[in-house]
């Protein structure tokens, strides 16, 4: 599924990944994206990346359609916490071409951006193709999807 005008993506950063999440946000809006920004509110050099992360985390299981991108130093903790929820796929991004293939093959549905790893201009085209590239839908990629979902029912 490409991503429409109805959906929407929900936004979150600790004091490493905030610059980042600044910047994505104002290009969000420059494109007209509907999103939500679910902090942090200002730079706090003390705060910590699992309060961002469940938030966001939180609000795309909730709402299938919607997308989260969230932003830290390295992307694995951000990472990590999202991944705790149920019907929650985050990828750590890297590039442009692999978020395409995590999109088109795993359906991610939040993308964790490694903020102290990850330039302005190469950070805009990961995040465009995260929301631009369609979940291919192939059986064998449904497939897994479903058996993700059984490790998550404990079956």
């Amino acid at each position: 599924m490409v991503f429409t005008d109805s959906m929407k993506i929900y936004l979150g950063a600790d004091h490493r990944g905030y610059k980042l999440k600044e910047r994505v946000a104002r290009f969000l809006f420059e494109k007209g994206y509907t999103f939500e920004d679910m902090g942090a509110d200002s730079y706090n050099p003390d705060d910590d990346y699992p309060f961002f992360a469940e938030k966001v985390a939180s609000m795309v299981a909730y709402d299938s359609e919607s997308r989260g991108i969230l932003f830290c130093g390295s992307g694995v903790g951000m990472d990590i916490v999202a991944n705790k929820f149920d019907n929650i796929r985050c990828g750590l991004g890297i590039n442009e071409l692999q978020v395409k293939a995590a999109r088109r093959d795993d359906d991610i549905n939040i993308l964790s951006v490694a903020c102290d790893f990850v330039d302005e201009k190469e950070l805009l085209s990961i995040v465009e193709a995260f929301l631009e590239t369609p979940f291919s839908g192939k059986e064998r990629h449904k497939r897994r999807i479903e058996e993700i979902k059984e490790i998550e029912a404990n079956n």
